[in-house]
């Protein structure tokens, strides 16, 4: 990277100027999209633009154009809805209004407009922008520009945010404000679901999507839902008697609680609409069961349908009024039909009623807690029964394989553990070496075939050990799988762990409150330290999710100097009309610049200009329901490992015995850019720093340079690093709920 090139970032936008507005229906994460928007603007030397009220305020434009200021964006983060307004605009819609918009624009010498908005406000500006010469011809011919001005203003550049911020795992594609509008829907479910227990109840949700499943989808999965409606897969005409059978099975199974739910656009095969009235009367008629209704309309937070009906192509509209279904589906993309088929295995096949058993697979936890591990253990539970395999459970990690802490798990006996946090089966950071006798003898005692270990970078040495062990012990030649699952994210292989979504949504909700909680005081900085062992991950992620000044961690060193500078850029920002600081440290950045070293230093640095605050967070952020994210992560990814070991269990069919010892039958099953791969653990040594327990390389560390930005600072920011921008907007908004 040339130090031109560096420059160029710095001067990209002089000369320039941006607008911003916000169209549509609100959605959470819009403001995220325009404080980052605003200030990367200010920050390439252009001038940015608010346009209050959407549309409307462009065709009005007057005072609700206003230019924007890098104090102005200030803690924007956590609002909810839209800061700048968002009118719906029908003025617009019309030519002449659309010639008035221009007239604002070109006489304040704005070229670029930034639209954050959702179903029809892209449209809109797709259509302003092909009409835009033709508009500034009709504004010189009736002399309202000159033509100095059209040649200025001659082209149009339009960025629209939102289409689909493509989420940049699972491929789960999800528009800002999607992820809020689950976390709303999640706390309701779940608070339902705690009262349904003590009473043998049914269910029927409601929720939002005219044309699109997704959030009923995604919800079912989140909760582990009997049944779920979606327009775009209407059910066989025999659903009546089918849902009823259902229902009744997993009453007879134990179950006290049956979840069903319903896409506000749901149709039969015949277009006929699927009302969540429709389904409670035939409950109640044909089974008798106490039935509730709940429409989970607006509480989404501001969230009108249109933010959340993804922005369809004409073509998926157009399939399913066709009643072209499997096209439908099709045209949603590969992570709507992954989504779809392991709700279909988990909800609807039956598991086989012989006990004969095809395989014996045993699941374990390792390591420390992570939200969303239970899910994981259901998920590989089920699959593995419908596939008509023996599944044991494994209590306290290794050391419970070595003691025999072992039982067959039955299909009831996950039930309701999607939405629980921490880990039911017990977890310890015990390695297997120490105890191979024991082990092997158990793999024998109880015929375990494989083993899914669920759990962070102990199940991951762990399993390393267990190759290793292959040499001495024919037992341990059986193939196993892990799934990462922990809130550090530092599980090689893997861009992402099963956990860490939901440390950082409450990492970023303690730092919302704690920056709330200042926001009547004068100048106070606060000084968070989060865990993450060596990893930085999660101080990183809340660091740009919060808006800190800061974020201390591991794989950057920094120096007295850096801490200094930071200090300055703080006494700097106090004299402005922001008056509040924060800034993270990673547990492990630096064993000699401590918390209290770094709160030492600026309580001392800061005297009389602000006072400094110091809050560790600790265990907390292991803790807690689930994120909708981790939910589903897990489910997928147990599901995934599931199927996988069936396979590599025939194949490593021998004699009368299993016996797998190549290197592909032990695998850690990770999240590369958009796809789940298996790789083998012997192939991952290499790409490990076993000293500090994290990946050589991280995808997330090209994203530190934007934290600095967006705090203000002068620094050089490598613009040909394009796609790594998309991750940002996508953190904010659409994976965590901030």
């Amino acid at each position: 990277m040339t130090h031109e090139e560096h420059h160029e970032a710095k001067t990209l936008g002089i000369g320039k100027a941006i607008a911003v507005l916000t169209s549509g229906g609100d959605a959470q994460g819009m403001n995220a999209a325009v404080r980052a928007v605003v200030r990367v603007g200010i920050y390439t030397g252009a001038r940015v633009f608010f346009v209050h009220e959407g549309y409307q305020g462009l065709v009005d434009g007057g005072d609700n154009i206003r230019e924007a200021t890098w104090e102005s964006v200030s803690m924007m983060l956590q609002l909810g809805g839209t800061v700048i307004g968002s009118a719906r605009c029908k003025d617009f819609r019309e030519r002449e209004g659309r010639l008035r918009a221009a007239h604002n624009l070109v006489k304040r010498g704005i070229t670029n407009l930034c639209v954050i908005g959702g179903d029809g406000s892209l449209t809109g500006a797709d259509t302003f922008r092909s009409e835009w010469s033709d508009l500034l011809s009709d504004l010189q011919k009736s002399g309202k520009i000159t033509a100095e001005e059209a040649t200025k203003s001659s082209y149009l550049n339009i960025v629209g945010l939102v289409g689909s911020i493509d989420n940049d795992f699972c491929g789960t594609d999800m528009t800002i404000g999607t992820d809020s509008a689950l976390h709303r829907i999640i706390e309701i479910v779940d608070a339902i679901t705690t009262t349904a227990q003590s009473h043998q109840r049914t269910f029927v949700l409601e929720v939002m999507g005219r044309h699109c499943g997704y959030l009923a989808l995604v919800t079912s999965l989140s909760c582990g839902a009997d049944w779920v409606f979606i327009p775009e897969c209407p059910p066989d005409d025999d659903w009546e008697e089918h849902l009823c059978r259902r229902l009744s099975e997993t009453r007879n199974r134990g179950s006290r609680l049956n979840i069903i739910i319903v896409a506000e656009g749901a149709i039969d095969k015949q277009g006929k609409p699927i009302t969540s009235e429709d389904i409670k009367n035939l409950v109640v008629k044909r089974l008798g069961y106490d039935t509730r209704v709940t429409v989970l309309g607006h509480v989404q937070r501001g969230g009108t349908p249109s933010a959340f009906d993804r922005i369809l192509t004409k073509d998926v509209t157009r399939a399913m009024d066709e009643r072209r279904f499997d096209e439908a589906m099709k045209l949603r993309g590969r992570s709507f039909m992954n989504n779809w088929e392991v709700y279909k295995l988990l909800a609807h096949v039956r598991p086989p009623k012989s006990k004969s058993g095809l395989h014996t697979v045993a699941v374990m936890n390792v390591g420390a807690p992570a939200a969303g591990m239970n899910a994981a253990v259901r998920s590989t539970v089920r699959i593995g029964l419908i596939q008509g395999n023996r599944v044991l459970v494994v209590h306290d990690g290794f050391e419970g394989l070595a003691k025999g802490q072992i039982e067959e798990a039955g299909w009831s006996y996950v039930g309701g553990w999607t939405g629980q946090g921490g880990s039911k089966l017990g977890t310890k950071r015990t390695l297997p070496k120490k105890s191979f006798e024991q082990i092997s003898a158990n793999i024998t005692k109880f015929n375990i075939q494989g083993l899914v270990i669920i759990g962070g970078f102990e199940a991951y040495t762990g399993g390393l050990e267990l190759m290793e062990g292959r040499k001495q012990y024919d037992e341990l030649c059986i193939p196993f799988v892990v799934i990462p699952a922990t809130v550090s994210n530092n599980v090689p292989g893997s861009d992402f762990s099963v956990g860490a979504d939901t440390a950082l949504n409450t990492i970023c909700m303690t730092c919302d409150r704690i920056k709330q909680s200042a926001a009547g005081t004068k100048r106070r900085v606060f000084i968070i330290e989060t865990m993450g062992g060596y990893c930085g991950y999660l101080a990183t992620m809340a660091g740009l999710a919060a808006g800190a000044d800061a974020a201390y961690i591991f794989e950057e060193p920094f120096t007295i100097r850096d801490l200094q500078v930071n200090v300055e850029h703080l006494v700097q920002k106090m004299k402005t009309t922001v008056k509040r600081g924060l800034v993270l440290r990673n547990e492990k950045c630096n064993e000699n610049y401590t918390t209290d070293f770094i709160f030492n230093l600026y309580s001392e640095e800061g005297k009389g200009i602000f006072d400094s605050r110091k809050n560790v967070l600790g265990h907390m952020q292991q803790g807690g329901s689930p994120t909708p994210f981790d939910r589903n992560f897990a489910t997928k990814m147990g599901a995934k490992a599931m199927n996988w070991m069936s396979g590599k269990i025939k194949e490593s069919y021998r004699n009368g015995r299993i016996f797998a010892n190549t290197p592909d039958s032990g695998c850690v099953l990770g999240m590369r850019k958009r796809a789940l791969v298996f790789q083998p653990v012997t192939e991952l040594q290499e790409q490990t720093d076993f000293e500090h327990r994290i990946p050589k390389e991280q995808w997330w560390l090209k994203l530190r340079p934007i934290l600095k930005i967006l705090a203000k600072y002068e620094i050089d920011l490598d613009t040909s690093e394009h796609a790594h921008l998309e991750h940002i907007t996508r953190k904010r908004s659409g994976e965590a709920n901030i």
